[in-house]
C-alpha cells in the first residue's frame, strides 16, 4: 500500500523560502509520478507542481512558475518541493499524491494522497 508522509512546512515570511518533502514509504518512488497540490480555506485544491505529465512534465501552476522546483532524491527517496520567494498567497495545506507516470496534472489523475503539511507565509 502506497503510503505518503510530507514534511518541512512551517511558518515563512514573505520572500523567504521553505523546502517540502514526499516521502514514499515503500520504496517503489520510481513506480508512481509524485504530484504536489495545495487548497487554502475556502478554495479548490489546485496542482503546485506535477513531475510527470501527458505532455513528457514537470508542471508548474503559473501562480509558482520560476519560484517553485521539484526535484526527486532516491537517495532519501523522496519528492521534494523546494520554494523560493513565497508569498502570502502560497499560504496553504500542501498535499504529495502519487499517481500513475505520463498523467494530466490534475487531482483527478492522482489516487494516493498524504495529510498534508501547512505553509503559512506571513510577515
Amino acid at each position: 500500500q502506497v503510503q505518503l508522509v510530507e514534511s518541512g512546512g512551517g511558518l515563512a515570511q514573505p520572500g523567504g523560502s521553505l523546502r517540502l518533502s514526499c516521502k514514499e514509504s515503500s520504496n517503489r518512488l520510481d513506480y508512481y509520478a509524485i504530484a504536489w497540490f495545495r487548497q487554502a480555506p475556502g478554495k479548490e485544491r489546485e496542482a503546485v507542481s506535477c513531475i510527470s505529465t501527458s505532455d513528457g512534465g514537470p508542471y508548474y501552476g503559473e501562480d509558482v512558475k520560476g519560484r517553485f522546483t521539484i526535484s526527486k532524491d532516491l537517495a532519501k527517496n523522496t519528492v521534494d518541493l523546494q520554494m523560493n520567494d513565497l508569498k502570502p498567497e502560497d499560504t496553504a495545506l500542501y498535499y504529495c499524491a502519487a499517481g500513475l507516470w505520463g498523467q494530466p496534472c490534475t487531482a483527478a489523475s492522482y489516487h494516493h494522497w498524504g495529510q498534508g503539511t501547512q505553509v503559512t507565509v506571513s510577515s
